[in-house]
């Protein structure tokens, strides 16, 4: 259950940034900071109990890999932002780093 709250600590650390870019392009900012602020608490309480078995370094790495090739992605789609080859590639090396440290716990 442990690496199942790990994978959903990291969906929610997307949830923090995208609600800070909402707050820029949306006419309210109220919105995106209040899921700025919930995304960053339901991530770090997810976190807290995937930590209950898994070593932190182990966590901690998997936790902002998934947060930041998934933020990396939704800015793609939804905001434009370039998918350049050297992007994609790096992105890439993340994904095999994390399943790289699932695979060594």
């Amino acid at each position: 259950m442990n690496w199942v709250y790990l994978i959903l600590a990291g969906v929610f650390e997307i949830g923090w940034p995208l609600g800070l870019k909402l707050s820029q392009t949306m006419p309210s900012k109220t919105g995106g900071i209040v899921m700025a602020i919930v995304s960053m608490a339901i991530s770090g309480i997810l976190l807290w109990l995937a930590q209950k078995s898994i070593p932190i370094g182990t966590a901690y790495a998997i936790w902002t890999g998934i947060g930041a090739v998934g933020t990396l992605i939704v800015g793609i789609i939804f905001f434009g932002d370039s998918a350049s080859i050297w992007k994609l590639l790096s992105a890439s090396l993340i994904v095999i780093g994390i399943i790289g440290l699932k695979f060594a716990h």
